[in-house]
């Protein structure tokens, strides 16, 4: 069969299954205990997103690290929309937008850790 000399020119379609979208940013204080230091944690997650914080309460008692069942010892915000990429952004800045493979899970989600919540731009 005869080639007719002629090349197509691969046209480059945008895939919508590429673009990055955040459906859901969560944010996380474990504390470890109850009393003053989980409501300054507390305090200073809805100073961070502008949303009141969710008290988490353990599910066992670990004599080891002084836990009681149903006890209070960590705080969370659930943020969505344009607040999420903007808290996003700028904790991926606090990181260098540098993040390592095992922050990374088979099923897209990722997570990381940040020392300071000084470096967010929140007054202590």
């Amino acid at each position: 069969m005869p080639r007719t000399g002629r090349r197509q020119v691969a046209r480059v379609k945008h895939n919508k299954m590429r673009d990055i979208r955040v459906s859901k940013l969560v944010i996380n204080c474990s504390v470890g205990e109850s009393g003053d230091r989980l409501t300054r944690a507390a305090r200073v997650l809805e100073q961070l997103s502008g949303q009141d914080a969710v008290m988490s309460k353990a599910r066992l008692t670990i004599r080891r690290f002084n836990i009681r069942r149903n006890e209070k010892i960590s705080c969370h915000v659930c943020v969505r929309g344009a607040k999420a990429q903007e808290l996003l952004e700028r904790a991926l800045k606090v990181r260098e937008y540098e993040l390592f493979r095992c922050n990374f899970s088979n099923q897209g989600s990722f997570g990381f850790g940040i020392k300071e919540h000084i470096d967010l731009g929140i007054k202590y």
